[in-house]
């Protein structure tokens, strides 16, 4: 009969199973630590958000001190505004990034 396994699982299958496993021994070792709960979220959003605002305000406040220093017919505070603001959500990026690497790179202690 064809539905009958054959004893040797194909290589899909296995890659599968690794990977099943894998995730379920992640999700059981963070319900066992449980130290990354609701804290931790406003936490690093507080961390995401301030990595924003600190290099846009500093944007912009130099952005005023340029404009008063040398007045001209362009607005530095505009420009040095929104460079803050890029460099700001880059390093927002940086910060998820990093932590999503973290979250699934750590390895997996088998002694616990």
């Amino acid at each position: 009969m064809g539905d009958e396994p054959t004893g040797h699982p194909s290589s899909d299958e296995t890659a599968f199973a690794r990977e099943v496993g894998s995730k379920a021994a992640r999700k059981l070792k963070a319900q066992r630590d449980g130290k990354q709960g609701v804290w931790f979220g406003l936490g690093m959003s507080g961390l995401i958000g301030w990595s924003v605002a600190v290099p846009t305000v500093f944007g912009a406040m130099l952005g005023l001190w340029w404009d008063r220093r040398h007045p001209g017919a362009h607005s530095w505070t505009l420009a040095l505004l929104a460079a803050g603001l890029v460099i700001g959500c880059a390093n927002a990026w940086h910060w998820v990034v990093r932590e999503d690497q973290a979250m699934h790179d750590k390895p997996e202690d088998g002694d616990d």
